[in-house]
């Protein structure tokens, strides 16, 4: 019987992640011309069974892994701010993320904002990677 009940739990599991990713992708939004203007990429995402503590645990993992730097944790208020520089220009790009209450689970808000001249590809990929790790 338990035999049944973990394979049920972890099929419950694996089929809630595709869903979590269709939900993120299609929250992405951008706003901004590249190459001309700063560009702000946006996306949330609810996980229903999540508290907000383990949400913000499991973000933070996924943002340290990403090999963001600087972040800066405030877990008394559900939010997480780290930068990355990629293009060698030593102007740096921010990622926020909130995590907050949303009935009994989460809601995950990610936000990644280049400045005018940079460009960042497989933004939806990217940040859904991110946003999807609290329901991991």
């Amino acid at each position: 019987m338990h035999t049944r009940i973990g394979f049920a739990f972890a099929l419950a599991l694996l089929s809630a992640s595709p869903a979590l990713a269709d939900a993120c992708a299609s929250h992405f939004e951008s706003s901004g011309v590249p190459l001309v203007t700063g560009i702000t990429y946006k996306t949330w995402v609810v996980v229903p069974s999540v508290n907000p503590n383990a949400a913000f645990d499991k973000i933070h993992r996924a943002i340290l892994a990403d090999g963001f730097l600087d972040v800066k944790a405030e877990k008394n208020l559900g939010t997480l701010t780290a930068q990355q520089e990629t293009s060698g220009s030593g102007r740096p790009q921010t990622l926020r993320a909130v995590i907050r209450k949303n009935g009994k689970g989460s809601r995950v808000d990610v936000v990644f904002i280049v400045q005018p001249g940079q460009v960042a590809p497989n933004m939806t990929k990217n940040l859904c990677r991110i946003a999807n790790a609290a329901g991991e």
